[in-house]
Order: structure tokens, then C-alpha cells, then sequence
């Protein structure tokens, strides 16, 4: 027995990090050379204490970040990607189908250019009080749960807008749907990064943001199959369902197909459990990830117990009561997590994050909303803000027949995240979000300022590509850096905050190309280029993350 259990130690440390257990075996057996001088008796007492230590390693109860690297890395971790990108995806489906139905929504919707950029602006709205909203729920009633419910929201409103006769009531169905779309990408993020050992983290978490790339190909492929066939109409009651409103229905599957996954398949975040102090549901969570990771593998996992302060429990126990709230306490209680953000060592890197996500909020969006229509625009050739420098009446502009090329080029501009997204999975956790988010800011600067440069549709595609294909590690960074930067029962919370900062700066870069964009959009164009500039330099003021522990 004395053997076997010796072989087993050995057989587990081999299985570990060599360099960071090893010396640990060797200092215990100098130790124990010191207390005899027989050699026999040396070598029995060392086998014996072996067979102590892996009794009590069993036994001791495991932190974080040691259960997450028991359970191993492996086929769990890739079905997780898959099930968070798809979600990722859907979120970024919602989203951009309002900009690549511009072109012929317009005309059945009867609307201005002021029209266009309070419908690009509105899903915003509904993203910044669903973000902050769904981001305080998760940190208190858990992931999964939120996660479920806000695609759901997603899906069912986004579908039921395409049923809309009314810009009033398109307007409405698309806000209610982005306050959905508001809490499942922030907390996507949070899910996702739980369960993911410390040395992959960064890797893992940018691979789950080229997800929105996937989406975004994925809604102007939608775009460019559906929209342009005039052959899909029909009469529904009084209503005329023409091609983009079957697009438009279409775009929900992805939310609604992930809201099902979540709900049958997924587990909650084992770090959330364990922050509740749910410590037998984080071990079978753990126990889950172990079985799948390791299928054919003789291993069993050996953990009994988890590392959980004290005042977790209680803070649970608490929480297991019976109180009545009034609505002033909910509301304190709501904007708590708030104020912590701008306490202590957190308040230097939060301001820093709410200009960063204001910045590229409001140049992103604000520029990619309008890319498909821009690219109508210069549909004759010309420098799209060349063309659009004069008045133009929609009155007097017919939407068909359809101009298939608007669709290619949102295809093309979206297919242009791929080096970007490769780019970052391989380097974010050897060069760090840090220094990707900073250069990435003002490269995007550059290529941003050299729109109002351009003379011709070529030269407009071509510096669109390069403007998705940098601001896409911009992106991917900030999803790294926002999940390590805070601690678990702020981290839903942080990122809903500062994704609500981002869709205020997204409402207002909407509004003002929606203002600007028929009488001279080199305004707006070159605002966006200053203030990625200016998120680039604030960059360089946040701490260090690269391969930080999650707290």
C-alpha cells in the first residue's frame, strides 16, 4: 500500500507544472534524511510521509484557481467557447442588422436620415439600461440565470419587429430587444472567464470575442442573401412583409437558439457559487468539467472540499432571510456596486475605462452603423463624404431595385476582422491587453482620418477593412482587461457600467452622423479619429494584467 501510494504522488506531481512542484517533493525528503542516519529507515519514513501528504492533499480544501486547474483544460472548455461564441454572435447579429436594413427600410418606413440615426441610436439606449441592469443581477442571482433570460428578451422582441407596421412601434420592439442585447454581452464575458485556467485566459477570452466577428459576417451574409431577393413579399393582414423583415426575423434565431442552450445544457459560474458560498454546487460544477476534460482517462477527481471565507457563508446566510425592501433601499442597493468602482485602487483604472469605452464607442459605432449606407452612397464613385456634402432627398430615391454590391462590401468590411481576431488569440497573453489596446487605439486613429482622404469607393472599402481589422483588437482587449481588472462580485457589474458608458458615447456618434451626414460627415469622421487618439493615450495609464489571477 506504502508503495502504491508513493507511485501515485509521483504519478500526480509528474502530471503538473514540473517547475513548481518538484522542489517541493525534494525539500521534503532532505527533511527527512535529516532525522535518521540508517538508511533503510531514511527511505521507509519518506514513503510514509509520502502517503500523508497525498492523503492530506486530497483532503485540503482547494481555492479558485486551484480547483479550476484540477479540472483540467480540454474538451469542456472548447463546447464552452462554442455555446458563449454563439451567444456572442447573436448579440452582434442583433445589433448590426439594424445598419445593413437601412438601405430599403428606409422607404418602406418613410424615413430621414435623422430617422436612421435615432434607430441606430435607440438600440443603444436599450443596451445602456439593460447592461448595468442585467450585469447587477448576475453578480447577485448568478450567470447562467441572466444569461438566459436577456437572450431570451433578445430573441422574442427582435422577432416581433419585424412585424411592426409603425416606425414608432419598429422603434419600441428594437429598444426593448437591445436592453436584452445590453445584459447578455457583458456577462458573457464574466461566465466565460470562470471557468478558464489562469495561463489560458487571455487566450480563451480573445477567442471568445472573435465570435462577434463570426456574427458580424454572419448578419451581412444574411443580409446580402435575403434583402436583395424582391421575390420574398407577401400581405400579412394590412401589413406588406417584404425580404428585409424576414431578415430581420431571421436575426433573432441565434439569440433565442442560445437562450434554449443555456437554459438545458449549462452550468452556473463555479466562481459565482463559491463567492455565494454554494460550495457543493462549485464542486459539481468542477466534478462536471473533470468528466468531460478527461473522458477515457483513469483519473478521478480527488478534490473534497473548497476554499471558502467565512463571510461568504454568511454573507449567503443572510441572504437566505426574508426582507422587505423599499424602493429607495433597492435603488442604494443597485447603484452600490457603482461606488466601488471609484473607491481605492479601483477608481484610477475606472476612470481610465470610462474614457476608454466611451472613445471607441462612439467611433465604432458611429462609423459602422453607417458603413452600408455610406457605401450606398458612393455606389457612383467618389469619396462617400464627397457625395453626401450635399442635400439629399429620400423622397425623390428609390429602394429597389436592390443594390447587391452595399451587401458585398458589409460582407467584405466584416470579413476583415479575421487577422485582427487570429492576431489577437495569439499574442494577448504574451505581449497583454495593455499594450494591444493601446496600439490598436491609434492605429484605428489613423486609418479613421485617412477616410477623409480617400477619392475613391475602392480606397473608402479598402480603409474600411483596415479600420475593422485594428479596432477589432481594440475590442478584444477591453474584454480581457475588463474581466481581470475587478473582482467577482463587481465584475458583471463593472462591465455592465462601462458597456452602458459605451452606448451612450454609441447613441451620441448615431445622432451626430445621423445630423451631419447629409450636409458634410467630415465632421463626425474626423471627431472619431481624435477621439480614438485620445482612448489610445489613456490606455497607457491601466495596470498590468497579462495572466493575472481572477479575484
Amino acid at each position: 500500500m506504502k508503495q502504491s501510494a508513493m507511485s501515485r504522488h509521483i504519478h500526480i506531481e509528474a502530471s503538473g507544472d514540473d517547475a513548481a512542484r518538484v522542489p517541493l517533493l525534494t525539500s521534503h525528503l532532505e527533511l527527512a534524511s535529516l532525522d535518521s542516519d540508517e538508511g533503510e529507515v531514511i527511505f521507509e519514513r519518506s514513503i510514509g510521509d509520502n502517503a500523508n501528504d497525498v492523503q492530506r492533499s486530497t483532503q485540503r480544501k482547494r481555492t479558485y484557481e486551484e480547483a479550476v486547474e484540477d479540472a483540467g483544460f480540454g474538451l469542456f472548455h472548447g463546447l464552452l467557447l462554442v455555446v458563449c461564441g454563439w451567444a456572442n454572435a447573436s448579440d452582434a447579429v442583433e445589433i448590426l442588422c439594424v445598419s445593413f436594413l437601412l438601405p430599403t427600410a428606409r422607404c418602406d418606413l418613410h424615413l430621414s436620415s435623422s430617422d436612421m440615426g435615432l434607430l441606430t441610436a435607440n438600440i443603444f439606449l436599450g443596451m445602456m439600461i439593460g447592461g448595468y441592469m442585467w450585469g447587477y443581477l448576475a453578480d447577485q442571482r448568478g450567470r447562467q440565470k441572466v444569461l438566459v433570460m436577456s437572450l431570451t428578451v433578445n430573441g422574442v422582441f427582435g422577432a416581433l419587429a419585424s412585424f411592426a407596421p409603425r416606425f414608432w412601434l419598429f422603434l419600441l420592439l428594437r429598444f426593448i430587444s437591445g436592453v436584452g442585447v445590453g445584459g447578455s454581452i457583458p456577462v458573457i464575458f464574466s461566465y466565460f472567464s470562470e471557468f478558464q485556467p489562469r495561463l489560458k485566459r487571455g487566450a480563451m477570452i480573445s477567442a471568445l470575442a472573435t465570435f462577434w466577428m463570426a456574427g458580424n459576417i454572419l448578419a451581412a451574409g444574411l443580409a446580402w442573401l435575403v434583402i436583395p431577393r424582391t421575390w420574398v413579399r407577401f400581405s400579412l393582414g394590412g401589413l406588406d412583409f417584404q425580404s428585409w423583415r424576414l431578415f430581420v426575423v431571421l436575426c433573432s434565431v441565434p439569440s433565442l437558439t442560445s437562450a434554449l442552450i443555456f437554459s438545458l445544457a449549462m452550468p452556473e459560474s463555479p466562481r459565482f457559487l463559491m463567492e455565494a458560498g454554494r460550495e457543493i454546487e462549485a464542486l459539481r460544477v468542477f466534478c462536471r468539467m473533470f468528466a468531460i476534460n478527461h473522458r477515457g482517462s483513469l483519473k478521478t477527481f480527488s478534490i473534497c472540499g473548497l476554499h471558502i471565507p467565512s463571510e461568504k457563508k454568511e454573507r449567503e446566510t443572510r441572504r437566505g432571510g426574508t426582507h422587505t425592501w423599499c424602493f429607495v433601499n433597492l435603488l442604494k442597493q443597485g447603484l452600490a456596486p457603482i461606488r466601488q468602482l471609484f473607491v481605492g485602487e479601483l477608481a484610477s483604472r475606472s476612470v481610465c475605462l470610462v474614457v476608454i469605452f466611451y472613445c471607441i464607442s462612439f467611433g465604432y459605432y458611429g462609423l459602422w452603423m453607417w458603413f452600408p449606407e455610406l457605401f450606398k452612397r458612393a455606389e457612383d464613385g467618389g469619396s462617400p463624404c464627397a457625395n453626401v456634402s450635399r442635400l439629399q432627398s429620400h423622397d425623390n430615391q428609390s429602394c429597389y431595385p436592390v443594390k447587391t454590391a452595399v451587401y458585398m462590401e458589409g460582407f467584405i468590411t466584416a470579413a476583415s476582422n479575421l487577422p485582427g481576431n487570429i492576431f489577437t488569440v495569439l499574442l494577448m497573453d504574451v505581449i497583454g491587453g495593455k499594450a494591444l489596446l493601446c496600439c490598436s487605439l491609434l492605429l484605428s486613429s489613423v486609418s479613421v482620418f485617412l477616410i477623409y482622404e480617400v477619392k475613391t469607393k475602392a480606397q473608402s472599402l479598402l480603409i474600411s477593412c483596415v479600420f475593422s481589422g485594428v479596432s477589432v483588437v481594440a475590442w478584444n482587449s477591453l474584454d480581457v482587461l475588463g474581466t481581470e481588472l475587478y473582482p467577482t462580485q463587481l465584475r458583471s457589474s463593472a462591465l455592465g457600467f462601462f458597456t452602458g458608458i459605451g452606448r451612450v458615447a454609441a447613441i451620441m456618434g448615431n445622432i451626430v452622423f445621423g445630423q451631419l451626414v447629409d450636409t458634410n460627415c467630415v465632421i463626425p469622421v474626423l471627431l472619431v479619429s481624435a477621439l480614438l487618439l485620445t482612448g489610445g493615450i489613456t490606455a497607457l495609464r491601466l495596470p498590468r494584467t497579462k495572466q493575472a489571477e481572477l479575484t
